[in-house]
């Protein structure tokens, strides 16, 4: 049943200039799941994301959410983008940024009220950055700012939560901290779509995968999907063996 899917995809085919991106995707995946989107570059995984949030509109296919439409899920979704994709330069400082958060269901020309302010300030909190509230964007390391994004997408109270390779350029220990908000996120009953590139990361991280290469190669939990038959489908015999062999690498490298 579709409403007893956190999200529910139909033959979903999205182009870019007549070009496949996706090609007659179809998964569900249920409440409550932390899910990694992998796959290798140009595999369609941030378009995929896009087209769930509305960004961009497919050739053809449904897509629902609980067996709602996107507009019907409205304040319901939250998204953290590529931190490479933002104008970190934006003379704004890091309690703004989080209060944009609140713009869906404010209106841009509305100011944030006093109670609003005081749960950016938690939503900071949460993520060991209120300190930093005062602060311009453009003064944040790499993880602090992905650290500011995930806390606006915090305050948005989603019930889906879509993060495009939110680990990405950022320390070790900031990447711990954010599994670990991850975690009591999925405890809370929310569900977690995360594009992810690290494979010897992804069974300690989630435990439902949607491995795609413009066609869905496959979906379901970690121990199910995630083998190296499925990984050479998605990636290529080639290429898997080199992923193969940077993880045997990284092992040995630990005295594994």
């Amino acid at each position: 049943m579709k409403d007893q899917c956190a999200v529910n995809v139909e033959r979903l085919t999205v182009h870019y200039d007549n070009v496949p991106a996706l090609w007659e995707v179809n998964f569900d995946v249920p409440p409550g799941k932390l899910v990694g989107i992998i796959g290798p570059n140009g595999a369609g995984k941030s378009t995929l994301l896009k087209t769930l949030l509305g960004v961009l509109k497919p050739i053809s296919g449904e897509i629902s959410f609980f067996g709602q439409t996107l507009k019907q899920m409205q304040g319901r979704t939250a998204y953290v983008p590529q931190r490479t994709s933002v104008d970190w330069d934006f003379p704004i400082c890091v309690l703004d940024v989080v209060l944009m958060g609140l713009y869906g269901k404010l209106g841009i020309l509305k100011w944030a009220s006093k109670s609003d302010r005081k749960a950016a300030e938690k939503a900071l909190e949460k993520i060991g950055m209120l300190s930093f509230a005062k602060r311009q964007i453009s003064e944040l390391s790499g993880g602090q700012q992905q650290r500011v994004f995930l806390a606006r997408a915090l305050l948005q109270e989603a019930d889906i939560y879509f993060m495009d390779e939110p680990f990405a350029g950022i320390d070790i220990s900031t990447e711990k901290a954010l599994v670990e908000l991850l975690f009591i996120l999925k405890e809370e009953g929310k569900t977690l779509f995360i594009v992810h590139h690290d494979l010897t990361t992804v069974r300690s991280y989630f435990d439902w995968v949607i491995l795609m290469n413009t066609c869905l190669i496959a979906s379901g939990p970690v121990e199910e999907v995630f083998t190296e038959e499925n990984l050479e489908k998605t990636y290529g015999k080639s290429a898997y063996m080199i992923v193969r062999a940077k993880k045997l690498a990284q092992k040995q490298s630990k005295g594994g």
